[in-house]
């Protein structure tokens, strides 16, 4: 992953905030939104590609383009580098690969263990039985 790159491919757009504000939103466009071409990036490598269309899916248009919006603060430049830093975590955080779970092994001294527990307690409770004679 190549972020100089991935950083001059982005697209970003300004426009009006919705919400409160006052006049600021009626008059500033100060909400940001960002596209990203995911299959026609050249600074992401093919596997790179594939892992990001297939954990991010979700948030993909059907053209495979990413698109995140940011209005939390007033200022225009402001909301662009939240934007981006968030596009990063994001793809940083898909191209992270997963480690296979390795199953636990019960060790034999404790089913071991446990079956002698078992057994002293179904003593204790024949011993409380009445004797049959």
């Amino acid at each position: 992953m190549n972020k100089e790159i991935i950083l001059s491919e982005l697209q970003f757009k300004a426009v009006r905030s919705s919400g409160s504000g006052g006049q600021n939103v009626n008059k500033v466009s100060s909400k940001v939104m960002l596209s990203f071409d995911v299959i026609s990036s050249s600074g992401l490598e093919v596997d790179e590609k594939e892992l990001i269309t297939k954990k991010l899916n979700t948030k993909l248009t059907n053209e495979n383009v990413l698109i995140l919006n940011c209005d939390e603060d007033r200022s225009q430049l402001k909301n662009k580098e939240i934007v981006i830093k968030r596009f990063f975590e994001m793809i940083e955080k898909a191209l992270t690969k997963t480690k296979k779970r390795k199953p636990t092994v019960v060790p034999k001294s404790v089913v071991e263990k446990r079956i002698k527990e078992k057994k002293s307690n179904a003593e204790i409770k024949q011993s409380r039985k009445k004797p049959d004679f």
